[in-house]
């Protein structure tokens, strides 16, 4: 979580104003050199419930909350996963459909995206060891390191000590260590995407731990 958290207290210290966009381009994620988070302007609706519509209450002042809740933590029709959203602004009118009694509002945001794509090196940060591999923090998701793809070495997984050692090299990986390998298989859940499911492999050149990385140069 803690690349992300870091990600999402840049967001919220701008205060009311327009985010400061020059923020984003520190190096939180890599895709051949180039940032993996990015700043974009969307449009959506939100759906405002009508106990939310009572006198002398603007609209206004719920769009903030509904508008995140309805969007942050979640995939957009692209598979970009959405951190987080500010300056949601309304669209003209919002419309009202008969028998449900909801103000359905076009609204206009910026968003906080992480992007992810096949085939992609990442750089992430090894979470949990259990007996299928090593799981690897990239941004805010999960993504499996299978025992098979983490080098080319028959492996021992001891989950009691956290850890993968190489039989014949020695290597070791573990929780907390840093890794940068390769997505081989991306299917994100829009409904639920605690369920996505990312795949990588560490078994190419230059792909690996850092200790690794380090040691062969």
């Amino acid at each position: 979580m803690g690349e992300m958290a870091s990600v999402t207290s840049l967001l919220r210290t701008t205060g009311e104003g327009r985010m400061d966009y020059h923020l984003f381009s520190l190096p939180l994620g890599t895709r051949g050199g180039n940032t993996m988070y990015k700043v974009i302007t969307k449009e959506d609706t939100i759906r405002i419930p009508a106990e939310y519509m009572r006198r002398g209450h603007s609209l206004n002042q719920h769009i903030d909350r509904l508008a995140a809740s309805a969007f942050e933590g979640r995939f957009d029709e692209m598979n970009r996963f959405i951190l987080v959203t500010a300056n949601h602004e309304p669209l003209g009118r919002g419309r009202i459909i008969h028998g449900d009694g909801a103000v359905y509002q076009q609204v206009r945001f910026d968003a906080l995206l992480y992007c992810m794509d096949d085939y992609e090196v990442v750089e992430g940060a090894v979470s949990e060891v259990n007996e299928f591999g090593a799981f690897v923090r990239i941004g805010p998701m999960e993504a499996l390191l299978h025992k098979s793809q983490i080098m080319e070495d028959h492996v021992d997984i001891n989950v009691d000590m956290n850890m993968v050692e190489g039989r014949k090299t020695g290597k070791k990986i573990g929780v907390g260590d840093s890794v940068r390998a390769r997505i081989v298989s991306l299917s994100p859940d829009t409904s639920d995407p605690r369920r996505s499911k990312i795949g990588l492999t560490c078994k190419q050149t230059g792909l690996g731990c850092h200790t690794w990385l380090e040691e062969e140069r």
